[in-house]
């Protein structure tokens, strides 16, 4: 085309900036070492030409609609996307439990999903996507999941490449952009090879120690401030932040430290997912520090989790607070316990830090707890306050009444049972090893 082709926004300004823009035309080859990394980068795409009321293809190989479709949440539901889907068919085997999507009524169906008959045909596909392209106007783009799920479904690497040759140059000539996405490690040097050789545009992403890392490798007609050199870029689960190319430091380890907390507290990352306003997904790759929370997502958790920001990052040698008002106390949830049945509040901090949490356990009246109240190695002892409760251990039962004490080193108790009219209170401290 004798036309200069149009500077467009990739929806990330960091890399807008890094990369100096994307043209139309251009075919952006995303090379990802984790198998989750590049799939942020494309929603944001998404956003940003849906912004633009541009019209997005997403081709499919890899998961089911109605998976895609919870992946991409309100994205989904806007009228200028359309779903290729190439699972059902194919790694789906057109199995009925996939089938049952299509089941719905469409008058009524807010998705637009075209199942491909023969996903396993790489012409069908190119087919099914130059077809869906010519229904409509402009510029359109595409988001292709994935290069190493077409391997997998075409039983090797020739097919690919030859899909991919045939395609590059012809999407370039229909005035796209196609993001496609391919898992670093899943092929040979030579298909990588000859992808980067076609290819407008080539991104590497990968993790190393915690940190998350983009890089340019090829950017036709374009000048990257830094080709070849990796910036470092921060992920929580909304904005994508990428910043300069420092030397490396150590980072702390902010997904183990929520995970502890969380966990101590009884909660899920479902559930805490739900308080913040994201997806289990986020608190998941939060946790395994494959992202980083933005400063509002942050203290958002910690407000959630009653919790400071800066125990997140405390280290053993702060200064040890002796001294806790009433109100410091956190309710938490005992993990497989009938809730209707106990009720914990932890009266230390749970970012205190220290070896030893105190907790009030008030069993309820005539309830039985099917296990002990917590899985951990360490001593534990109790002082019964209020109440009495029969304490069924290994070696026998026990009846413990106001004023007892019980002390634990091992044979950790298999129920406990309030058999009295009224609630049973505990004072129970729990040591860890």
């Amino acid at each position: 085309m004798n036309e200069k082709k149009k500077r467009v926004s990739s929806g990330v300004t960091g890399l807008d900036q890094m990369l100096s823009g994307l043209y139309i035309g251009d075919n952006v080859i995303w090379y990802d070492d984790a198998g989750s990394l590049a799939s942020a980068f494309a929603m944001k795409f998404m956003r940003e030409s849906q912004k633009q009321k541009k019209p997005v293809i997403y081709v499919s190989f890899d998961r089911s609609p109605k998976n895609l479709i919870e992946t991409l949440g309100v994205l989904a539901q806007n009228q200028q996307l359309t779903i290729l889907d190439c699972f059902t068919n194919g790694k789906g085997d057109k199995s009925e439990v996939f089938n049952r999507f299509f089941e719905k009524d469409g008058a009524q169906w807010p998705y637009q999903v075209i199942k491909v008959t023969d996903p396993r045909n790489p012409e069908a596909v190119a087919d099914a996507i130059y077809g869906l392209h010519k229904t409509l106007t402009g510029d359109v783009r595409l988001v292709i999941e994935s290069l190493t799920g077409m391997q997998d479904l075409w039983e090797g690497e020739d097919p690919i490449l030859k899909f991919y040759s045939r395609s590059c140059p012809k999407l370039y000539e229909l005035d796209t952009i196609a993001y496609w996405i391919i898992e670093k490690g899943a092929h040979s040097t030579k298909l990588k090879s000859h992808i980067n050789q076609i290819a407008q545009v080539v991104i590497d992403l990968s993790l190393k120690k915690g940190r998350s890392e983009i890089k340019i490798l090829k950017a036709d007609k374009r000048t990257p401030k830094a080709l070849n050199e990796a910036i470092d870029y921060a992920y929580d689960g909304k904005d994508i932040q990428l910043g300069g190319n420092t030397p490396y430091r150590e980072i702390p380890d902010l997904g183990s430290r929520i995970r502890d907390i969380r966990k101590n507290q009884g909660m899920s990352q479902k559930e805490l997912a739900a308080l913040i306003g994201v997806t289990p997904s986020n608190i998941s790759q939060i946790e395994s520090n494959l992202i980083y929370p933005s400063l509002p997502a942050l203290y958002k958790i910690a407000e959630t989790l009653s919790v400071k920001v800066g125990s997140f990052f405390q280290d053993e040698a702060r200064p040890v607070q002796t001294v806790f008002s009433r109100d410091s106390g956190v309710k938490i949830t005992l993990s497989d316990m009938p809730k209707d049945s106990v009720e914990v509040l932890q009266i230390t901090p749970p970012d205190l830090g220290g070896k030893a949490e105190i907790y009030l356990i008030r069993i309820l009246p005539e309830k039985k707890l099917p296990a002990h109240f917590f899985v951990h190695k360490g001593e534990e002892a109790g002082h019964m306050i209020e109440g009495s409760v029969k304490m069924i251990r290994q070696s026998g039962s026990h009846t413990i009444g106001i004023g007892d004490t019980v002390y634990l080193k091992a044979d950790f108790p298999t129920q406990w049972i309030n058999l009295g009219q009224e609630a049973a209170t505990l004072l129970w401290i729990k040591i860890r090893v």
